[in-house]
């Protein structure tokens, strides 16, 4: 385990018109970490020197004996590697303790997956962090959303909001990639 903190963050975009698009995907997981920190859920607040929102939590308070930053950018989806580097920085985070939770189209809805390094499947959230890194290889997880129907063009996919039966797969699916998280930073 790392002395520095975990940093785990939600990739989305910022306004009430995209809460509930499939491309905030990551950003409900980082709403489903807050509600699990003890004693009292985590609160996201304005981090305005890196244009996020976080909750720093005390070692102990998700994950037994190491710090935790939560965060959620609060740039547009293909600039998040600006906030995510200027967190990384001012928390001073190494890349192999950063977790960025993203939105997949190659993964079935419900899917989860974590993984260390490797392409950003042409997810321009992960292309922008993966640039402002300097391809220094960090975790990504991915949360499953599943591919357009028919010929719907991914990019009007991804900010369609999940149906009334998607949201119970969704659901699921957040609650497996915090169990995920929770189990590898705790490490």
């Amino acid at each position: 385990m790392s002395d520095s903190p975990a940093l785990i963050v939600g990739l989305g975009n910022p306004g009430p018109q995209y809460e509930a698009t499939r491309h905030n995907a990551g950003v409900v997981v980082i709403q489903e970490l807050c509600s699990r920190v003890t004693p009292m859920p985590a609160l996201l607040s304005a981090h305005k020197r890196t244009n996020t929102e976080v909750a720093e939590l005390a070692a102990g308070r998700l994950v037994p004996g190491r710090q935790v930053v939560l965060a959620r950018t609060r740039a547009f989806m293909n600039l998040s590697g600006g906030p995510v580097k200027a967190l990384m920085d001012y928390f001073r985070v190494a890349p192999g303790d950063l977790y960025v939770v993203y939105d997949e189209l190659d993964l079935e809805l419900g899917e989860v997956k974590l993984r260390l390094g490797g392409g950003d499947h042409g997810h321009n959230g992960l292309k922008s962090v993966t640039k402002s890194l300097g391809g220094k290889p960090y975790h990504k997880v991915a949360v499953g959303i599943g591919r357009p129907p028919g010929r719907m063009a991914p990019a009007d996919y991804v900010l369609k909001p999940f149906g009334a039966k998607e949201q119970v797969d969704l659901a699921i699916a957040v609650a497996d990639a915090a169990d995920v998280l929770v189990g590898e930073v705790s490490r």
